[in-house]
């Protein structure tokens, strides 16, 4: 009985060890893209970028896709579940194959904003102020890095929530070809007492030189945003400019923290039956 007992034991110990075996000969990377570091001389510092391509993305072959570029793009931020949806509507709706870059984040609230001399916001953003700094590096440096490296194609947007929104507001009214998209969620407008909106009926009297989509989002939030982003999109829908388009969402069964996602699930539907529609 003791030998058969010693014997089970060592069947036993086998089964485990050939099956810890298994399990590690199993265990492969789960990829979905890939991360990597470009040195800014324009910030004086390296920046990741979290980039997803899509299924089947070859170099070699004469495709473009279009560009989504993620503000707030770090794995722990925003880039896994935009990503998710991205992929979800290439798989379930046939949405076009679409590269993501994500922009991961150093110092948001240095990037994001514009210098402000009021002392409460100087306060509690001591770095601010250097988001013209961030604009040349998407301009300068970011984008003709990804055009140089993958296949991108003529459809390039923007992406960004609060603050996120504020710079992507910014970007818009200072360099509005920068990007033919734009997607705004929740824009943190009342940043330097609403200065950048008061000041668009200005930047919108410059001609466009191309088609632009201005997508503003808003959720049941503060006041202030909820009436700045409502704004914004007045602002954009009342101005002359022939070569651009606005649509305002409202989503008043979101807040700050749960619109995003489904604020770009509803922008992705709208993109994808346009898309079918001129088909």
């Amino acid at each position: 009985m003791q030998y058969l007992f010693r014997f089970f034991l060592v069947l036993s110990a086998v089964v485990i060890i050939q099956y810890n075996r298994l399990e590690a000969q199993d265990a492969r990377p789960l990829s979905i893209g890939e991360t990597l570091e470009i040195n800014s001389d324009i910030l004086g510092e390296k920046r990741t970028l979290n980039i997803y391509l899509p299924p089947g993305y070859d170099n070699s072959q004469d495709v473009s896709y279009p560009v989504i570029y993620l503000l707030d793009g770090s794995l722990n931020e925003d880039f896994l579940h935009i990503v998710g949806l991205v992929q979800f509507f290439e798989m379930q709706m046939g949405f076009p194959k679409t590269i993501v870059v994500g922009i991961g984040n150093v110092d948001r609230k240095r990037d994001f904003t514009f210098h402000t001399d009021i002392a409460s916001l100087t306060k509690t953003y001591p770095t601010t102020g250097k988001s013209a700094l961030f604009i040349d590096f998407i301009e300068k440096e970011l984008k003709p890095f990804i055009r140089n490296k993958y296949k991108t194609g003529k459809q390039e947007i923007l992406l960004g929530q609060s603050l996120g929104g504020l710079v992507a507001t910014e970007i818009f009214f200072k360099k509005p070809g920068l990007f033919n998209n734009y997607i705004i969620v929740s824009p943190s407008l009342w940043w330097d007492n609403e200065s950048l909106l008061k000041a668009g009926k200005t930047y919108l009297d410059t001609h466009l030189d191309s088609e632009i989509k201005v997508t503003v989002i808003v959720g049941k939030e503060r006041k202030q945003m909820e009436d700045d982003a409502q704004a914004l999109a007045v602002l954009l829908q009342n101005s002359k400019q022939k070569k651009l388009k606005v649509d305002f969402i409202t989503m008043p069964k979101e807040d700050h923290a749960t619109i995003l996602h489904n604020a770009i699930y509803e922008v992705f539907l709208r993109m994808n039956k346009e898309l079918k529609k001129n088909k």
